[in-house]
């Protein structure tokens, strides 16, 4: 798309903030059982709130960027076919509308809005919104990530302390993958995610955990925070040992880190090595 550019983060800052305050907050601690439903099972959930927050950022977004698509977690799961998109030439908005669902459901504040834009496989830019508690986290590539615009750079852990790892629960991740998940359960420092791949990885990216690891790749719950984690001096690799891909296809599980050596670290405990 000749002339595309990252649209200015006001822009999108704005209307994360205008979704929310329409589509998600009304609803907060104001769920019926039907605004409530199960995809998968009774630990996948979804709510009217996701869907029509997803679709006032889709709306909303696109006549950002003419041209661009979204690959959102509930248009997807309505058509798998659509996260074929991140592998396609328009720039792409990738969307969780609400990440946290079920921690969203019991009326708790730890839920966020996710949105990034990526081309050709590369995350350009990412948003992490937390309404409940009005946390604004950005990351432009290249350009650093800042929390409610104060930099974040945590730098190294503290030595001679277990790491502060969140880990994913092993089911979650492919068969190939749960060993290696069920070794790293139980280590010191080691506790399960909060229900906000989102949050955690802003805790990464501010210090207050080490590292985060997943079992699972879906683009919406990842690109956001991998690239706000990069970008405040991160890293992170696939078990392979290669950075994750937003495409698809990574070694699981995986991990983020707040340091490269962190990340190496973790990729060796998940080898166990």
């Amino acid at each position: 798309m000749p002339g595309f550019r990252v649209p200015a983060g006001a822009a999108v800052e704005a209307v994360l903030r205008a979704a929310a305050a329409a589509e998600i907050m009304p609803r907060y601690r104001q769920l019926s059982a039907a605004d409530i439903t199960e995809k998968s099972g009774p630990h996948d959930l979804v709510t009217v709130a996701d869907r029509r927050a997803e679709e006032y950022l889709a709306r909303e977004l696109t006549a950002l960027v003419p041209g661009s698509v979204v690959v959102g977690e509930e248009s997807v799961h309505a058509d798998p076919s659509v996260y074929e998109e991140l592998g396609g030439d328009a720039p792409v908005w990738i969307v969780d509308p609400v990440d946290g669902t079920r921690v969203f459901v019991a009326g708790e504040p730890g839920f966020c809005t996710l949105v990034s834009l990526a081309r050709y496989g590369e995350v350009l830019a990412s948003w992490t919104y937390a309404p409940a508690t009005d946390r604004m986290a950005v990351a432009v590539r290249g350009r650093g990530a800042r929390l409610n615009g104060a930099v974040l750079h945590p730098g190294p852990p503290e030595p001679g302390r277990p790491l502060r790892i969140a880990m994913s629960h092993p089911g979650f991740a492919p068969v190939a993958g749960q060993r290696a998940l069920s070794g790293l359960e139980g280590r010191p420092g080691v506790t399960r995610g909060s229900g906000s791949a989102g949050l955690d990885y802003l805790a990464v990216a501010t210090g207050e955990l080490d590292a985060v690891v997943y079992g699972w790749e879906y683009a919406w719950d990842h690109a956001a925070g991998l690239l706000l984690v990069s970008e405040a001096g991160g890293a992170h690799l696939t078990l392979s040992g290669e950075p994750y891909r937003v495409t698809g296809g990574n070694a699981l599980p995986f991990t983020a880190a707040r340091t490269e050596a962190t990340a190496r670290h973790v990729r060796r405990a998940l080898l166990g090595a």
